[in-house]
C-alpha cells in the first residue's frame, strides 16, 4: 500500500486531470474562443465615412469550434446572424487545421480519463509493472498536456496565419466585403491554456510523490541491569 503522504499527491493528481478533462469538453462545446471587431469596409466606402461616421460600419463577430455568431453593420442598423462550421462554412477555411484541432482535443480528452485512472490506481495500491505506476502516470498526463498544447498552437496558427476570422466573417457575403479591426482569445482558449497547465502541476505532483524523505529514527535508551535488580 502507498503511504499516506503518496495516496494524498495521487489523489490530488487524479482530481487534477479529471478537471482537465471537464475544462475540454466545456471548451469544445462553447461558441466564444475569438471574438472582434469588423468594418464592413464595402459600405464604409460607398459613403465614404469618415472616423465619426465609421461607428455605422463596425460590427461584432464570434466563433468556437462547431458554430459562432455576428453583427453586421453595413450603415443600416445591426443584422444578428448565427452560423454553423460544419458541414459547410468548414470547405472555405482550413480544412484539415480546423479538423486537427478538435482530433487534438479529442485525443487529449481521451488521455485525460486515462491519466485520471491511472492516478487513482496509485493512489490505492502500488503497481507491480513500472508502466501502470507513476511513469505510466506521467507519460499519460505528458500526452494529454502535449495534444492540448497543439490544438492551441494550431487555434493561433489558423487566426493569426491563416486568417480565420477574416474569413468567418466574409463567408457567403457576395456584396460586401469585411476587414477585422480587433480580435482577442476568449475564455475557451484560456480554458484550454488552463487544461495544459493542469498536466503540467499532475507531472510536478508526480514528481513529487517519488521524492524519498529520510525516515525520523527514535534514539532508543539503553537499559542497564545489574545483579541487584536480577535478584528483584
Amino acid at each position: 500500500m502507498p503511504g499516506c503522504f503518496k495516496k494524498t499527491l495521487f489523489a490530488l493528481a487524479s482530481l487534477v486531470s479529471f478537471v482537465s478533462f471537464i475544462l475540454i469538453v466545456v471548451a469544445m462545446g462553447t461558441p466564444k474562443w475569438m471574438t472582434g471587431k469588423i468594418l464592413c469596409k464595402t459600405g464604409a466606402d460607398l459613403v465614404n465615412a469618415t472616423d465619426p461616421e465609421l461607428i455605422k460600419f463596425i460590427g461584432e463577430i464570434y466563433y468556437g469550434l462547431f458554430r459562432g455568431g455576428k453583427i453586421r453593420q453595413c450603415g443600416l442598423g445591426g443584422r444578428r446572424s448565427k452560423f454553423t462550421i460544419f458541414p459547410h462554412m468548414v470547405k472555405n477555411l482550413n480544412t484539415g487545421l480546423h479538423v486537427m484541432i478538435i482530433i487534438f482535443l479529442c485525443v487529449a480528452i481521451f488521455f485525460s480519463l486515462v491519466s485520471f485512472g491511472f492516478c487513482i490506481l496509485n493512489a490505492i495500491k502500488v503497481p507491480y509493472r513500472a508502466i501502470n505506476g507513476p511513469a505510466g502516470a506521467c507519460l499519460w498526463n505528458f500526452l494529454a498536456g502535449g495534444f492540448v498544447v497543439l490544438a492551441v498552437t494550431s487555434f493561433m496558427a489558423a487566426v493569426k496565419l491563416h486568417h480565420l476570422t477574416e474569413r468567418i466573417a466574409n463567408f457567403q457575403e457576395n456584396v460586401f466585403r469585411f476587414v477585422i479591426l480587433e480580435e482577442h482569445f476568449e475564455d475557451c482558449f484560456w480554458i484550454c491554456v488552463a487544461s495544459a497547465t493542469a498536466h503540467a502541476v499532475n507531472l510536478l505532483l508526480i514528481g513529487i510523490s517519488e521524492i524519498h524523505f529520510p525516515k525520523i529514527k527514535t534514539k532508543t535508551e539503553e537499559v542497564n541491569v545489574t545483579a541487584e535488580d536480577i535478584m528483584y
